[in-house]
């Protein structure tokens, strides 16, 4: 009987010990907003640039990214001295410039209504993500990038593929130790890759106006260092607008 009773003294411990280990998604995700400055200073983000470097081909590209809470955005690059967009998108329609005629051209609906799907994201996917029709869901640890990471599954509003609604799912990997993403994985929808894990890597955060972002990038193999992020700067609305000619 004492042995018995030991057993079970010591099976309570150990069950013990895991559910006071165990971190749910929400905490995850609320440790990872008082770590990187807190929801009610990203709450009031309107919009932030974001001025990065690349490398292709040994050339170093500068980039400027520019997203807003309206859905309104650009991704331009100067390439041999002359500035590029490269993606825009005005609320309601998105355009990229053609590379071999340098002509601006309009996205397909598809695109654009996706893009218009995605602006709830701003400035970050986690945050009051229940309102925007999110779910989360922990599945556990594992170890990216050398770190033990929390593991978390991010269900977005399913998105439109080749004329059908697809799911919109992003697997993120907050590290144990400060709690912010160092990896995401989303599975590709089309193309010769469909069905392969497209990966993204963070790191390096830096403080900007007392909230914390990743000044290291690595999306799909592309590696992009930040070298400045402005917070609510004023911006030239005709930056969003497709080019007539």
């Amino acid at each position: 009987m004492k042995t018995i009773q030991k057993v079970l003294f010591v099976s309570f411990l150990f069950v013990s010990t895991l559910l006071s280990n165990a971190q749910t998604a929400d905490e995850v995700i609320d440790n990872y907003f008082k770590n990187i400055g807190g929801k009610d200073k990203f709450g009031k983000i309107d919009g932030f640039k974001m001025n990065m470097v690349t490398n292709y081909n040994g050339i170093e590209i500068p980039v400027e990214v520019f997203n807003n809470k309206a859905g309104k955005m650009y991704v331009k690059i100067n390439f041999q001295g002359k500035d590029i967009t490269q993606l825009a998108f005005d609320g309601k329609k998105g355009w990229s410039t053609n590379f071999m005629t340098m002509k601006a051209e309009e996205m397909d609906s598809e695109t654009s209504e996706n893009m218009l799907s995605q602006i709830a994201d701003f400035p970050d996917p986690f945050l009051n993500y229940k309102a925007k029709g999110y779910t989360v869901e922990m599945l556990g640890k594992e170890t990216k990038e050398g770190t033990e990471c929390f593991k978390i599954k991010l269900t977005k509003k399913p998105v439109k593929v080749d004329g059908k609604m697809v799911d919109n799912v992003t697997f993120y990997y907050f590290e144990t130790e400060n709690y912010v993403p160092i990896l995401t994985e989303t599975e590709i929808q089309q193309g010769p890759m469909k069905g392969q894990m497209s990966k993204s890597t963070m790191g390096d955060y830096q403080e900007v106006d007392g909230m914390y972002f990743p000044f290291s990038i690595n999306q799909g193999g592309q590696a992009m260092v930040v070298k400045k992020i402005e917070i609510n700067p004023t911006v030239d609305t005709k930056v969003f607008e497709m080019p007539t000619e």
